[in-house]
């Protein structure tokens, strides 16, 4: 066994990597580009070696300094984790030329498989089921717009090289095509130098279905079941769980044999993923298409570790030693089911768009392990900077329960208590889907984020139970707020303002009365609503300073998430947002003869809608743009983003360049 691995990435993988070496007895070391000095996983390593400036391509995909950071400090192999340089043969051969192992599958394998357009000849070759499309090499845009046009729209277009839904395009029309051809090779170009693309017909109502294979170094592969991961956004996925809800044990034993059946051909070993497609329409249980494989340990790893008791980053380190895999396909048992959400730097309510900053408050749920489990796989703590370089996860949080709908009421209660700050995040949009009846009930395809939230993302539904949560949860924190204040010093008055039992609760402007009193064992919250009368028992420690409201009320457990505003509080309570704030009865009939401020006309401007770099802009002062028309290209976190306009107007000024670097809301555009 290695005494000392290297792991070839950054954030919550690089972390993850640690945990499984420390735990197997093996020292690491972290490697780090100037944008992660301060980095979780080089806290957490043994040793740490600085790649180079915060770039990518100037750190983190320098493959001989990893090797010579190898050589430094002794490390025997190494670990790539996922995307960098975890699917890049030459830097597989590069590591056994220096009599160095890598901690995943062979390098002819990583040809055959990593490569999309080659893994698909290869797999209709093998006889596979693939989507139908163009494998070869695309000449130009007019090239590609033939193809499109033979295939049929809608069609997908995708960076040979690409993964992590970087380098890909949804076409509808040839329009689209003309548009997103270009684009699409240069996202491929500078994520993963190669601007290769193939164009493939895009399946409606598709759902997205993987296969989890694990091989050892003696001709041994095995599957360990599927994992789906429908819920996506620009292509790259949210949420993903094992097993499938629409997967049938027929249905797993066809796809688990087609992919060791496909992984054998290439001599494949390690841990790697098998994707497919399978409509959702087809009910025979064959309707599954490959789409590509995946050389590499998976984000959505924990779920298969959770549902099969094993650990993949240890058994990659074992095959890589050269252990035989210790187990057959009997022993492969599916148990329980999990869930996994990935907390993105992003805004939801601003179509999902990235978000860089610092990590004011960073709290975590707790962490379980017994008949249900809550883990966080993460790589930043409070204080982390949330850099425009590399990709905005931010965290993994994953629970498993005996079923699938324990497991996501578990990850409701778990984002409930997940408190981030300083940055926009995705927590009330994954609580909101977790919640979704159509989720629930198992209806998943790959467009359901276009087809539920049409109009975008508005905060989860805001239901009776959560209004009252959200009144008895301010009645009590304003209780006890004041109930604190009339016992601080050096008051005027010689004490503090004396306040009686009754408050009028406002949510978003609409009162409600209540009446909190205090007794032995808690609180008793009563109010008056559409002519009845609740009352409810609250045993809660919340302090004042707290960030997250916990309380037992009524014998269940309720969480509302607090953020201090000049009057009152921003409130959440699973995925429903709220500005509340507690009066007194004179106070709240004083506000309601507040006028309310109007914000501002910003139709007359385009804005950087995220903190990100111009690539272009295609109009000038003086020019007439019509509806649609591409103005200009923000690129942050390696996508990038056509800015259009929304109406015919003239531009009265540009204030932005090719090249510029803009923060969020910055106007780049002018209209008359």
């Amino acid at each position: 066994m290695f005494k000392k691995i290297l792991i070839a990435n950054r954030g919550e993988i690089a972390c993850r990597v640690i945990k499984t070496a420390r735990r197997m007895g093996i020292k690491t070391v972290a490697v780090y580009s100037d944008a992660d000095a301060g980095a979780l996983h080089v806290e957490m390593a043994d040793e740490a070696v600085r790649l180079g400036p915060p770039p990518a391509a100037e750190s983190y995909l320098l493959g001989d300094a990893i090797i010579a950071a190898c050589k430094a400090t002794g490390a025997e192999a190494v670990h790539p984790g996922y995307g960098f340089l975890s699917e890049r043969e030459w830097f597989a051969k590069k590591l056994a030329e220096e009599n160095i192992a890598f901690i995943g599958p062979p390098p002819n394998a990583i040809a055959a498989m990593g490569d999309k357009i080659e893994s698909k000849k290869l797999a209709k070759a093998a006889g596979v089921n693939v989507v139908p499309g163009f494998v070869g090499e695309i000449e130009d845009t007019e090239h590609a717009v033939r193809i499109a046009n033979e295939i049929g729209y809608p069609v997908m277009m995708k960076a040979s090289a690409g993964g992590g839904g970087k380098g890909m395009r949804l076409a509808y029309s040839e329009k689209d095509v003309r548009e997103g051809f270009e684009a699409t090779k240069r996202e491929g170009l500078s994520s993963f130098g190669d601007d290769r693309v193939f164009i493939e017909k895009f399946i409606v109502e598709p759902r997205h279905i993987e296969i989890q294979v694990l091989g050892d170094q003696h001709g041994n592969v095995l599957y360990l079941g599927e994992r789906e991961c429908s819920i996506q956004r620009r292509h790259q996925k949210v949420i993903e769980e094992a097993p499938s809800p629409f997967v049938t044990p027929e249905m797993r034993k066809a796809m688990g044999e087609q992919a060791v059946a496909l992984s054998k051909a290439v001599g494949y070993y390690s841990a790697g993923t098998v994707e497919l497609i399978v409509s959702g329409a087809d009910t025979t249980g064959m309707g599954f298409y490959f789409l590509e494989m995946n050389t590499r340990l998976q984000v959505e790893h924990p779920v298969t570790e959770c549902i099969t008791g094993l650990d993949l980053v240890e058994q990659m380190i074992r095959v890589a030693a050269g252990e035989k895999l210790a187990f057959t396909q009997d022993d492969v048992k599916l148990s329980g089911w999990a869930l996994e959400s990935r907390v993105y730097a992003e805004d939801p309510y601003r179509n999902f768009l990235p978000s860089i900053g610092r990590l004011t408050r960073y709290a975590p749920p707790e962490e379980t392990n017994g008949e249900t489990t809550v883990r966080v796989d993460t790589g930043v703590v409070e204080g982390s900077e949330i850099s425009m370089f590399y990709d905005p996860m931010i965290a993994k949080l994953i629970t498993h329960a005996p079923t699938r709908a324990e497991a996501a009421d578990l990850q409701v209660a778990a984002l409930d208590r997940y408190r981030i700050d300083g940055i926009g995040h995705n927590i009330d949009f994954l609580s909101a889907v977790m919640q979704h009846q159509r989720f629930r009930d198992g209806r998943l395809t790959t467009g359901f984020i276009a087809e539920e939230y049409p109009d975008g993302f508005e905060g989860a539904p805001f239901t009776d139970e959560k209004r009252d949560d959200l009144i008895i949860a301010a009645a009590v924190i304003n209780a006890i707020t004041v109930q604190r204040a009339q016992f601080i010093d050096g008051q005027l008055n010689g004490h503090g303002a004396q306040f009686g039992p009754n408050w009028v609760i406002e949510i978003d402007r609409k009162p409600f009365s209540v009446h909190a009193e205090e007794t032995s064992s808690g609180w008793i919250v009563t109010h008056t609503f559409e002519g009845g009368t609740h009352a409810h028992n609250v045993a809660t420690e919340w302090e004042p300073g707290e960030p997250v409201f916990l309380a037992d009320v009524d014998g269940r457990s309720v969480a509302v998430k607090l953020a201090l505003k000049p009057v009152g509080y921003r409130m959440t309570v699973k995925g429903s947002a709220h500005n509340v704030r507690a009066l007194t009865p004179r106070a709240s009939a004083l506000a309601g003869h507040m006028i309310e401020k109007i914000p501002p006309d910003l139709s007359k401007f385009l804005l950087c809608p995220m903190p990100g770099l111009v690539v272009s802009v295609s109009a000038a002062a003086g020019d007439t743009v019509e509806p649609g028309q591409a103005l200009a290209v923000v690129e942050a976190m390696k996508m990038e983003n056509i800015l259009r306009a929304e109406k015919t107007a003239v531009v009265k000024s540009v204030n932005a360049k090719a090249g510029d670097s803009l923060a969020v809301d910055a106007i780049i555009m002018e209209f008359e």
